[in-house]
């Protein structure tokens, strides 16, 4: 079965008490979108109600597939490597045993023997110059957000969910996001305010205090469909306002009110008024 994410009637709230998402009803399948709309609106609490970080308190979220999430900020310690963060520490050490002749006939079925090869792959797919033991307290911000762009696509999950992707990146970093979306063949749903990277989706959704509106293509045929609609909406209001201005002219009462004004003689002098001579 095909992967795919089914949002029916889902609601979402604040603690406060703050309704940010109401009866939404939204379907993902293979491709890239783009979520886009004011800031506060409930772009990233989507991607968590999608991820699993947080719970629709009404409707349904349906995925078939697995998804992987890219947060903004990539929460480290001391002791995290980059082969922790790949999620690869037990297989990597049972590689090691393998490759020292130390390990049983079961451990050498499930030894990997590519692993190695296949994350400085992924490392320099992203233009990372790292290796697993490298300690994630060592890099910047955006070495760091390329290593866990790295491992998620390395997880090969059927989407991706990435938020602000590119905050932290230079512009080689930003071109390296970019490239990479492009080779991927499976679905990503994409929460930025990058403009590069959104005139490379296959759809822009805009999410509104009104719900959610899907347009196919990328940024710049959305923003073109965006200018029609305005100008659609400003035509459609002097039409309006023309009409109604038109009524008020015609009204019969609103004629004779105007015809008795014009009738009304101008008010005569009270009686003994003189006028004087100087």
């Amino acid at each position: 079965m095909p992967a795919s994410i089914t949002l029916s009637k889902l609601s979402w709230s604040t603690p406060d008490g703050q309704q940010l998402l109401t009866d939404l009803d939204l379907s993902f399948s293979h491709g890239r979108t783009a979520i886009v709309g004011r800031n506060g609106v409930g772009k990233t609490t989507l991607l968590r109600l999608i991820s699993g970080d947080l719970t629709p308190q009404a409707g349904s979220l349906k995925i078939t597939g697995s998804v992987g999430m890219l947060r903004q900020a990539v929460p480290i310690d001391d002791q995290q490597t980059v082969a922790s963060l790949f999620g690869v520490e037990s297989s990597l050490a049972l590689l090691r045993k393998a490759e020292a002749g130390d390990a049983s006939i079961g451990e050498l079925a499930g030894t990997d023997w590519t692993l190695e090869s296949r994350l400085a792959q992924a490392l320099d797919d992203v233009g990372l110059d790292a290796t697993p033991s490298t300690r994630l307290s060592a890099l910047s911000g955006g070495q760091r957000t390329r290593a866990a762009l790295a491992a998620l696509v390395f997880g090969e999950p059927d989407f991706l969910l990435l938020d602000e992707p590119t905050n932290n990146l230079d512009r080689e970093g930003r071109s390296t996001v970019a490239a990479l979306l492009d080779r991927w063949h499976g679905g990503a749903i994409v929460v930025s305010h990058d403009r590069d990277l959104l005139d490379r989706m296959d759809a822009i959704v805009e999410l509104s205090s009104h719900g959610a509106t899907r347009y196919g293509g990328n940024w710049s045929h959305y923003r073109a469909h965006k200018a029609l609609e305005l100008a659609s909406a400003r035509h459609d209001l002097a039409d309006a306002e023309k009409t109604a201005l038109g009524n008020v002219r015609l009204d019969p009462g609103n004629r004779r009110t105007q015809g008795a004004q014009g009738r009304r003689r101008p008010k005569k002098k009270p009686l003994g008024a003189t006028c004087r001579k100087s």
